[in-house]
């Protein structure tokens, strides 16, 4: 069992406890196809694939049928990517390019001109270049290897970008976005803001929001009015939690957890069933039937239930102590946190991932 304490987290910087509204990332996607590859493309059953080759030839001056094509150095793709904000025509991007239909392996295949959309249709992007796949596939008589996966690849500054990204410029104020909402954070990031420009700049909205108002010096420098707010430093809030993971084992508790008085008494009952299979053989010269009999053997065993007794203000450090004097195992601890809970004596909201 792994058990962890999480203490208290000493101040963050803004940087990473909040963003700035309307500065984000733009997700693209676009279909296209892998050539090149060494006959580990889609086969006859992907016909889109085809259709799509015939497409292209066709807009080249060749005319071909698409059920006349008959290649395996040829895969349909999906190319996902993430636009950064801020990005401008002739800036470089990664692309992650991924198979949709049958083909055994992208290695050593080449992106042909892909178009990037973006969720209302519009192109912000192209994408072409050599695959990175970081794995193979490889068989034969039978017999097949394959590391990581090798329909999956990517294209390091593979995609181009061909119109801005759709961010939001910096107005006279915008507003910060706690990542994890709380209103002590916002509250103490606003009079931080306050405190260090020595002016009421930033006002909590909500839990999330910070609305931030430049002073008037930096009216005409809201970049590096942005650029010196992200470097504060502020204490973040949380609330009391733990995380139960029951796959693993691994519970977390936050330091400030607290239990309420009360009793937990826990006991294990362990019912094992053991089958044992005889032969019985008949004489040579006995005209009997070799039979297979099963023995099954049953026994219980019962542990004498263990109590512990939690007072007022129990701290974490003090009920871990008891779980681990009376000897409990990952499963108990899971357990005994789960009815304390129930019970209503732990003041901590209780996570199963």
């Amino acid at each position: 069992m792994l058990l962890v304490i999480a203490a208290a987290l000493p101040a963050a910087r803004i940087k990473d406890l909040a963003t700035i509204e309307g500065v984000r990332d733009n997700l693209l996607v676009g279909y296209g196809l892998v050539i090149g590859l060494k006959g580990t493309g889609d086969r006859q059953q992907t016909v889109f694939s085809t259709q799509t080759l015939a497409n292209i030839l066709e807009k080249m001056g060749v005319s071909v049928s698409p059920t006349a094509l008959r290649v395996n150095n040829v895969a349909a793709v999906l190319a996902t990517a993430t636009l950064p904000p801020f990005a401008g025509p002739g800036s470089r991007f990664d692309v992650t390019i991924n198979s949709i239909g049958d083909a055994s392996s992208l290695q050593g295949g080449t992106l042909l001109l892909t178009p990037l959309k973006a969720a209302n249709g519009a192109v912000y992007a192209a994408a072409q270049g050599p695959l990175s796949t970081g794995g193979f596939a490889a068989g034969g008589a039978g017999a097949s290897i394959q590391v990581n996966h090798p329909t999956v690849g990517r294209i390091v500054g593979g995609a181009l970008v061909e119109r801005p990204a759709p961010t939001e410029p910096l107005g006279s104020s915008f507003r910060l976005n706690l990542r994890r909402p709380d209103f002590a954070t916002a509250a103490r990031l606003a009079e931080t803001l306050n405190k260090k420009f020595q002016a009421p700049i930033a006002r909590a909205e909500n839990a999330v929001a910070v609305r931030v108002e430049p002073p008037p010096e930096f009216q005409q420098k809201r970049v590096e009015f942005v650029a010196a707010v992200e470097q504060l430093d502020v204490a973040s809030d949380r609330p009391a939690r733990v995380v139960l993971n029951e796959r693993t084992g691994t519970v977390v508790i936050g330091k400030e957890v607290r239990i309420a008085p009360v009793a937990v008494l826990h006991g294990n009952l362990t019912v094992q069933i053991v089958t044992a299979f005889e032969v019985s053989q008949p004489n040579p010269l006995a005209q009997g039937q070799t039979v297979v009999t099963p023995q099954t053997s049953i026994g219980v065993k019962e542990e004498k239930a263990r109590n512990i007794l939690l007072k007022e203000g129990v701290s974490v450090e003090e009920l871990i102590k008891a779980l681990i004097d009376i000897g409990s195992t990952p499963r108990d601890v899971i357990a005994i946190l789960q009815g304390i809970a129930a019970a209503g004596a732990l003041d901590a909201e209780v996570e199963v991932i």
